[in-house]
């Protein structure tokens, strides 16, 4: 299921409740603070320009979720984006990120895990990517997380000499690109 929009408003405590359990543990250790801030930064995203977000439900509630919108421009200053810029260089942020569909969080419970739930949110909520141009950046201490995206056909891009740091950006199997 895909909601777009303050509509997934909805679903925010199921959406908190499985952000935490699935990042409160190894390798990203969230505490209390991080998890109140998702759901304090979830208000404010449902506002962004693109925003949507895909679901994987079942008898038990939410399986997993992934949260998606628009890269806007300027190439924002918060949070990890200045690792990213520095990493790619900013020729590189606006040809392949600015514009296209950033995957913010993906989500999926430990029980949900090896049946093909994140491929399926990833594969919906990318179904509809501007010029089929999606990109998401994920810890690169989280080994495990780097592998499925490379599994799954992500396309890791390689940072500028001297510049790599504890993010790994990848770019959708389709994006344009990809091979940059």
């Amino acid at each position: 299921m895909i909601s777009y929009g303050r509509a997934v408003l909805d679903l925010a405590d199921e959406l908190v409740d499985a952000y935490a359990d699935v990042f409160s543990s190894p390798p990203w250790n969230e505490g209390e603070e991080t998890i109140r801030q998702f759901s304090t930064r979830l208000q404010a995203d449902v506002r962004r320009p693109g925003f949507r977000a895909a679901f994987a439900q079942s008898a038990t509630g939410i399986d997993g979720f992934a949260t998606a919108w628009l890269t806007g421009a300027p190439f924002p200053r918060t949070r990890a984006y200045p690792q990213v810029a520095a990493q790619l260089g900013a020729e590189r942020v606006r040809e392949l990120l600015v514009g296209a569909l950033e995957i913010d969080e993906l989500a999926v419970r430990g029980y949900a895990r090896g049946h093909g739930t994140g491929r399926a949110l990833l594969t919906e909520i990318t179904a509809d990517a501007p010029q089929r141009r999606a990109w998401l950046l994920t810890s690169r201490l989280a080994t495990d997380t780097v592998a499925t995206y490379r599994r799954l056909g992500w396309h890791e891009v390689s940072a500028l000499p001297g510049t790599e740091s504890g993010v790994v950006v990848f770019l959708s199997p389709d994006h344009p690109g990809r091979d940059r």
